[in-house]
């Protein structure tokens, strides 16, 4: 049983290369659409992603959303004492819904911003006031300040560890990564309901054919109309991947690791060529994220970041040369570069609905802070 739950499984790999980040937008019948691409009969690919989901090796599935184009959106680096940080950490992940990655980054030697332990990604309802929001988190984390780089531009997005395994230092897609321009979609009633349906995480008797019909009947309508909203939603690009999130920061249950090493790379060109140079570097794929987002001051005014993951620091490190090679090769001059390593990590899907926001103000927005 031990070989079928882990993801260097041979069927298990030719699933995932497909089910991380392969299944674009939405699908009515997701799991046939893997069992399609990847080439494994479907009672096997329902078999194994149960088998995986329920030991902890898949950590969720579910259909993901651009939430950058339904809510206000931030990377958060948080200013945080020492002694706290561990707390601030377990406080946001277990008390704010709106933060979803939550992770605590250091660097290989005292540079600009390595002051700034804690990482978050935070996003808040359109109409939110998303400083209002940090600074409540600072009140009951004790962290005493923080830097907001909402995301001005998209290049890469998407996760992929087993594909990315075999990834060569410098691999590169022919063409640039086009960027995906950030603005709020609004949304009536309807689509809202048939959203928060749509992206919370399946259980384990949800992963089969069909699944939608369950979440049309919590939306409070029929199939058809659910799966017509969701196809126009994803028509608007609101509708993310369909995805099998790998645990890829804790060991699996026999001790195996997706991946070891987390860092955030960083860059500074000139300015008025972002939206070019996040196109060079976001045609590597070796990269989960690539952003256009300003650093300011307290981060030497970098423009440019990305996410790459791997389980040797080495080669992580040789990634990252050949991506500044390639935009020294193309012309694009980096001033400023930098790498933030990831340490203590948690990760969860961030709530985006107004509703929920309002209800989570009302009980921290005003409340004393406890144990800060």
């Amino acid at each position: 049983m031990s070989s079928i739950i882990e993801h260097t499984d041979p069927v298990n790999s030719q699933i995932l290369r497909t089910s991380e980040d392969k299944i674009q937008g939405f699908v009515r019948e997701p799991f046939v659409e893997i069992a399609e691409r990847s080439g494994v009969p479907l009672a096997t690919v329902l078999e194994r992603i149960r088998a995986m989901l329920a030991a902890g090796t898949i950590r969720r599935v579910r259909q993901t959303l651009v939430a950058s184009n339904l809510a206000e959106g931030a990377l958060v680096a948080w200013q945080v004492p020492e002694e706290k940080l561990n707390d601030a950490f377990d406080w946001m992940f277990q008390n704010d819904p709106f933060s979803g990655h939550v992770v605590v980054r250091s660097t290989d030697q005292q540079t600009t911003g390595s002051c700034f332990r804690l990482w978050t990604t935070l996003k808040t309802p359109a109409g939110t006031d998303m400083e209002q929001h940090a600074r409540v988190l600072m009140r009951h984390t004790g962290c005493t300040g923080f830097k907001l780089m909402p995301a001005r531009g998209i290049f890469a997005l998407g996760v992929g560890h087993v594909r990315r395994k075999v990834i060569e230092p410098g691999d590169k897609s022919d063409e640039p990564a086009k960027m995906i321009p950030v603005g709020i979609v609004k949304l009536t009633e309807i689509e809202w309901d048939v959203l928060v349906a749509l992206k919370r995480e399946l259980t384990l008797d949800e992963v089969k054919t069909g699944l939608w019909a369950d979440r049309a009947r919590e939306a409070g309508v029929d199939l058809d109309t659910f799966c017509r909203v969701a196809e126009d939603l994803n028509r608007r690009q609101v509708i993310g991947r369909f995805s099998t999130f790998l645990e890829h920061v804790k060991p699996s249950a026999t001790g195996q690791r997706v991946t070891k090493f987390n860092a955030l790379f960083h860059w500074r060109v000139p300015k008025g060529r972002e939206v070019e140079a996040g196109g060079e570097v976001g045609r590597h794929p070796i990269l989960t994220h690539c952003y256009w987002r300003e650093g300011g001051p307290d981060f030497a005014n970098v423009n440019i970041m990305a996410v790459c993951h791997g389980t040797e620091k080495e080669r992580v490190l040789m990634h990252k040369a050949a991506i500044d090679a390639h935009l020294a090769g193309v012309g694009i001059p980096v001033d400023y570069t930098n790498v933030f390593w990831g340490g203590r990590s948690e990760i969860k899907p961030s709530e985006i609905s107004p509703k929920a926001h309002r209800e989570w103000m009302e009980k921290y927005g005003s409340a004393e802070p406890v144990g800060v």
